[in-house]
């Protein structure tokens, strides 16, 4: 779920970025401003790269593969037009949205430079690394993005992490949402992603206790393991 963009190389080593926590639900106009200015910053050289860590009120997000057929109630909730990659995602209170702008014209950890496939794959492998400090087992699918949860008694299986990103002059925006405890009643206005054949997620669903405070630590546990520096404690803005 990926659109690019590109412009010459930057130089210059990479560094840990920035760690913001939002209070509160942050509006979802609000947030893609937000990104619009700090990635041009980045762009420029001007600002230092940021891990951005929200909860949105309840709405539906179109990718720029969104087919409308799969928007299912388009009166439940507002609707957005994301500019990201990939189709109809929810967001909502008790989903971490983490907003991942990286410079990738740098390499970053096991993530090589100009690698847009090695990026989405750095940020599925950051979620995988999250899910293990619950005793979860996040797995990906061929053909289907974003993190699956199998039950291999019943032979089902169910998304619990979101991904979808946009690639501007090389630095990265939107990222992840982990379903910590949505309420997964409202998926049902959507096709998450275009897929019918499989269902939704969460932490709480799957009986894990950890709130968004847990979650926020394992993020942060597991980003250097794959981003190649170690955060540090993340701000309130």
């Amino acid at each position: 779920m990926t659109q690019a963009a590109s412009i010459a190389p930057r130089s210059g080593a990479a560094s840990a970025p920035e760690w913001v926590r939002a209070p509160g639900l942050t509006p979802y106009p609000d947030a893609l401003a937000a990104m619009t200015a700090r990635v041009a910053d980045i762009a420029a050289g001007t600002e230092a790269e940021q891990v951005w860590l929200v909860e949105h009120p309840p709405l539906f997000t179109a990718g720029t593969s969104a087919r409308a057929e799969d928007l299912t109630d388009p009166g439940r909730f507002p609707v957005f037009a994301a500019g990201r990659g990939g189709q109809w995602t929810y967001h909502g209170p008790g989903q971490r949205t983490a907003y991942v702008m990286l410079d990738l014209n740098r390499p970053h950890g096991m993530v090589p430079a100009r690698d847009v496939r090695g990026f989405v794959h750095g940020l599925e492998e950051w979620l995988i690394r999250a899910l293990a400090c619950f005793g979860v087992i996040g797995e990906r699918r061929d053909g289907r993005t974003g993190i699956w949860v199998a039950d291999r008694a019943s032979g089902t299986e169910a998304k619990i992490g979101a991904i979808g990103v946009r690639i501007s002059r090389w630095v990265s925006w939107h990222g992840v949402a982990l379903n910590v405890a949505p309420d997964l009643s409202h998926y049902a206005g959507i096709v998450p992603c275009g897929i019918r054949a499989h269902g939704v997620t969460s932490l709480a669903a799957l009986g894990v206790a950890g709130g968004m405070a847990e979650v926020d630590a394992a993020l942060r546990a597991a980003w250097g393991g794959v981003f190649g520096a170690d955060p540090g404690r993340a701000r309130e803005d």
